[in-house]
């Protein structure tokens, strides 16, 4: 397929995403369909933004991870508006990186584990506004709607989650709660779990989401 300006009634994608291997994989599978069209190819969130100014397309499909510089949800909050709708395409499913993508203007969320029958629909969905998200994203969001209350944390969960919003490492918060690192180290493991999240920061933006920070 060639990259260039796009015939008539297509949808015209920008990819981004910084392996040169997933961008030729997707140019080659979305070269497959007659009414979509790349225009251009991204290798970091910067360029992206650049280039969704420049092209203008009708969607943009965004992964998260871009390596150095701005990471996919900054890029997405740049680039998203009435014209130009984000499809975030990714590996990353926790409850955090939904949020964050889906806050700073994403259309939609789609794992690359996907159909490519999937791929196209929700790439037409998202040229349209409409919102595409896959399954498993899905599921995630209505359990979130559904226990709008929040996961049940102990007390000491949530001493600890504090204390980790301000930024603590597990040391001080021990210290700060006279209790050993290893105990944080197992009530951090829980914390995680219960929100859905596989980092310090992603335990946080839930925590703050949910409103679970005193």
């Amino acid at each position: 397929m060639t990259v260039g300006k796009a015939a008539p009634h297509c949808t015209r994608i920008l990819l981004c995403d910084d392996h040169a291997v997933v961008r030729a994989g997707l140019l080659a599978l979305l070269g497959s369909e007659s009414d979509i069209e790349v225009v251009g190819e991204a290798g970091s969130g910067e360029e992206a933004v650049a280039m969704a100014t420049k092209l203008k397309p009708d969607v943009v499909l965004m992964d998260l991870q871009l390596g150095a510089g701005i990471d996919g949800v900054e890029a997405t909050r740049r680039i998203a508006s009435p014209e130009v709708h984000v499809l975030v395409l990714t590996t990353y499913d926790t409850d955090a990186d939904i949020t964050r993508a889906i806050e700073a203007g994403a259309t939609g969320y789609l794992l690359k584990a996907e159909r490519p029958e999937e791929l196209f629909a929700a790439i037409r969905a998202a040229a349209e506004g409409r919102t595409a998200l896959s399954a498993p994203v899905a599921g995630r969001v209505m359990d979130r709607m559904r226990g709008a209350a929040g996961p049940t944390l102990t007390n000491r969960e949530r001493d600890i989650l504090g204390q980790l919003a301000q930024g603590l490492g597990n040391r001080e918060i021990a210290r700060a709660l006279f209790i050993s690192e290893a105990t944080v180290k197992t009530h951090l493991g829980r914390i995680y779990a219960k929100l859905g999240v596989d980092t310090r920061a992603g335990a946080v933006a839930v925590a703050k989401e949910q409103r679970l920070l005193l």
